[in-house]
């Protein structure tokens, strides 16, 4: 985080509308600092950003395995310091 009264996130989701919706619901203390569409986008931008939290879709297309999962597998060097909360709106297991 860059400053004590903002929480640094990056959302993840390949759906641009649910990304500039989530962005608009979010208390003003979020500064969203970046945005992703596919794995490869998020796991570039998140080790390039390095932010507190993402917020990540677990049904995303791209990369190798797809998915939120592979996200969190080619970013796992980062958990210690990056915290990842997983968002689907399906209801699906």
């Amino acid at each position: 985080m860059n400053d004590s009264a903002s929480l640094d996130v990056v959302i993840v989701d390949d759906h641009s509308i649910f990304r500039s919706g989530l962005r608009a619901d979010l208390d003003a203390t979020v500064r969203v600092v970046g945005e992703a569409a596919t794995v490869d986008e998020a796991v570039e931008l998140i080790a390039q950003l390095r932010p507190a939290v993402v917020l990540l879709d677990v049904h995303l297309p791209g990369g190798a395995g797809g998915g939120g999962a592979e996200v969190l597998k080619r970013s796992s060097g980062l958990l210690d310091s990056v915290r990842f909360l997983a968002l689907s709106v399906s209801d699906a297991a």
